[in-house]
């Protein structure tokens, strides 16, 4: 059976992750106007680079869910992050009642990317558990963590 999964789940990512990439810059600056800590600022170089990073993440897993099916556990940890992931964009929005990085792809396409991804699972008899979504948390929130902080490691080119 071919392996559709890990591809829909990549491009849905990437998809998603271009409107971050292109929104970050905005929200962290009224973050950092808000709070006044001015390391949440972020430029729009420093923005591509923490996607960027994520995105070799991201891939890796894709590229072992081809290989390894349902048996990659780290493919199983990012499917079921990705698809708790939608929740938190929607969550965030709600919370602050308006736009928030990613909340305009997070329904339309990486939702419907991750299901792709695990509905194949489903169908090759290896559904995630609750601890593919405790893993996905484990493994995408401290990722994404350290991705900006590298991303911010960079000299800012030029604020917002």
């Amino acid at each position: 059976m071919p392996r559709n999964g890990p591809s829909a789940l990549f491009l849905a990512w990437a998809l998603h992750d271009v409107e971050e990439a292109m929104a970050f810059p905005v929200a962290c600056e009224r973050a950092a106007n808000a709070t006044d800590v001015e390391v949440l600022r972020m430029d729009h170089r420093q923005s591509w680079v923490a996607v960027g990073l994520m995105g070799v993440l991201v891939a890796a897993a894709c590229r072992a869910g081809r290989g390894l099916g349902g048996r990659s556990r780290l493919y199983r940890a990012v499917v079921a992050g990705l698809e708790a992931h939608v929740a938190t964009h929607v969550g965030a929005s709600v919370l602050q009642r308006g736009y928030t990085p990613g909340v305009a792809t997070a329904l339309p396409v990486m939702l419907p990317g991750a299901t792709a991804a695990r509905r194949e699972l489903e169908l090759e008899g290896t559904p995630l558990r609750a601890a593919d979504y405790a893993r996905g948390a484990a493994l995408l929130v401290p990722a994404a963590l350290v991705c900006h902080v590298l991303a911010r490691l960079l000299p800012a080119s030029r604020r917002c």
